[in-house]
């Protein structure tokens, strides 16, 4: 599984694929408030950033790599 969700925070790792998208958008809808720790994730599909650009979450820790990191402030606008 690569999404562990804990009470207010939900860990990405590894690969995020498509079949992942809508237990995270129901998670995050559950509770605006929570927040997602990106530092393991290598790989995020694309229906999860729709998810992600839709409910703006907080991002707790943003991917070890640097050029996802980037990639993602930039889908997200944050700087």
């Amino acid at each position: 599984m690569a999404i562990k969700y804990e009470k207010n925070t939900a860990r990405l790792t590894d690969f995020v694929t498509v079949e992942d998208a809508e237990g995270l958008l129901e998670w995050l809808q559950t509770q605006p408030r929570r927040k997602l720790d990106l530092s393991r994730c290598k790989h995020l599909h694309a229906a999860n950033l729709q998810v992600l650009m839709a409910l703006r979450p907080t991002i707790s820790a943003w991917p070890e790599d640097a050029a996802l990191a980037a990639w993602l402030r930039g889908a997200l606008e944050i700087k």
